[in-house]
């Protein structure tokens, strides 16, 4: 009887199918995993080799393109009166006799209207050791003072807030030699009426 249910049992070889099927399902998994890692160094190489990166590089390149410095749009320029609506008071501080009435014919050639033509007041006169200094009120600082320094480009811009009306003063100094050259002075009209535009970057960057 021992014998037989040796030989007619079932339950050692059912016990022993189970553990061959999980081992199949291990290898399987084990397989495939290396098959899909040698695929993935395969595609890589490809890449490498046949230029796969050019999307960083177009990447980069719009990155680069988009940070690019450029001008900023101008902002539009103040509005600034001719010389023809200009008075300038011509004042001589120095001890040069006929200095104001030679400068102040220059300017007239120039387009300037011309108030009056006189030594420097007492305030001014032998103390300006700069080429001159040009005085107006303060609503003159940004507007005819600005277009007459064009004039004299080295003067010292000055205002009085007491003072009324819209004539302004150039007083000649000791330093004075002569007005700006009339071509560079056209020059500086010209870039006060349109301002280039200034270079700038984009932010993050």
């Amino acid at each position: 009887m021992g014998g037989q249910y040796r030989i007619t049992g079932d339950k050692y070889p059912r016990m022993r199918r189970p553990r061959r099927r999980g081992r199949l399902v291990v290898l399987t998994v084990a397989s495939a995993a290396v098959l899909g890692v040698g695929g993935w160094g395969t595609l890589q190489l490809i890449d490498v080799f046949t230029g796969g990166g050019d999307s960083a590089s177009a990447s980069a390149t719009g990155t680069k393109t988009a940070c690019a410095t450029g001008p900023s749009p101008a902002a539009a320029p103040k509005a600034l009166p001719e010389p023809g609506a200009i008075t300038v008071n011509v004042l001589n501080a120095t001890t040069r006799g006929g200095l104001a009435q030679k400068t102040a014919d220059e300017l007239k050639k120039r387009g300037f209207k011309i108030g009056e033509v006189a030594n420097a007041t007492k305030e001014y006169d032998k103390k300006v050791k700069g080429t001159g200094v040009l005085l107006g009120p303060a609503s003159a600082l940004d507007t005819s003072l600005r277009v007459l320094g064009t004039q004299l480009a080295d003067a010292e811009r000055r205002t009085d807030p007491a003072r009324k009306g819209g004539e302004v003063d150039l007083v000649i100094g000791d330093a004075f030699r002569q007005l700006t050259k009339k071509a560079d002075a056209d020059r500086a009209l010209t870039a006060l009426a349109a301002p280039e535009p200034t270079p700038t970057s984009k932010k993050n960057c």
